[in-house]
């Protein structure tokens, strides 16, 4: 693999990077004020945890809007469809092919950011876990002022669920980022919004066909 040449692509927007880097932070933040609400440890204090985890969540929340609002306007939105094409050779690569220095089966473009089973990742996350965090979490803080059919416990189990399934998700993304070109290769392209990549790679058809839908 050494022996490639590697080209660098401008892949992420400012936009993206920025949207990338806040979200970051700010689940990261969520957790640990979250963590500390449950009483796993004293760090800030209960009421200071308490405030700064609302006034982050309510903020995200918000955000989330705009971001999404951006997905459907610039069309975006094309680079989390899913398919099915090429995830076994994804799925082997990760489980087996990485660890033999194999190369990746499948190249970034501007067209196609994310390969089969990251869409999958990044759909599930986006569509489905953030809503539910944030939709719970919403009802958490606004449970004394409204009427809801749910007990609290069960609002609270399943908005401390779902965290823990970001957080595992979190753990994962991390280990991810070191498996480019080099350990910051990754990290630098969410920075910089270049990304290397193989020269001699070809761009597959489903990559390109993939957001012309």
């Amino acid at each position: 693999m050494k022996d490639k040449k590697t080209i660098k692509i401008y892949l992420y927007t400012r936009f993206e990077r920025l949207w990338h880097w806040f979200q970051a932070l700010t689940v990261v933040c969520l957790i640990v004020t979250g963590l500390e609400i449950h009483g796993t440890y004293m760090l800030l204090g209960f009421q200071s945890a308490v405030n700064i985890h609302n006034f982050i969540g309510l903020s995200w929340l918000i955000l989330f809007a705009f971001f999404v609002f951006w997905l459907l306007t610039t069309g975006e939105w094309k680079q989390y469809i899913p398919t099915t094409k090429k995830l076994f050779l994804i799925v082997r690569y990760y489980s087996w092919d990485i660890f033999q220095g194999k190369p990746h089966p499948v190249q970034k473009s501007s067209g196609a950011k994310h390969n089969p089973l990251q869409r999958l990742a990044y759909l599930g996350i986006s569509a489905m876990l953030l809503p539910i965090q944030m939709v719970t979490g919403l009802l958490y803080y606004l449970y004394n002022d409204i009427s809801m059919p749910l007990p609290l416990s069960v609002v609270a189990a399943i908005h401390t669920l779902t965290a823990f399934f970001l957080l595992n998700f979190l753990i994962i993304h991390l280990y991810m980022t070191t498996t480019g070109h080099s350990f910051f290769s990754h990290i630098a392209g969410m920075i910089t919004g270049w990304e290397e990549i193989y020269e001699t790679t070809k761009i597959a058809d489903w990559e390109t066909k993939a957001t012309k839908k």
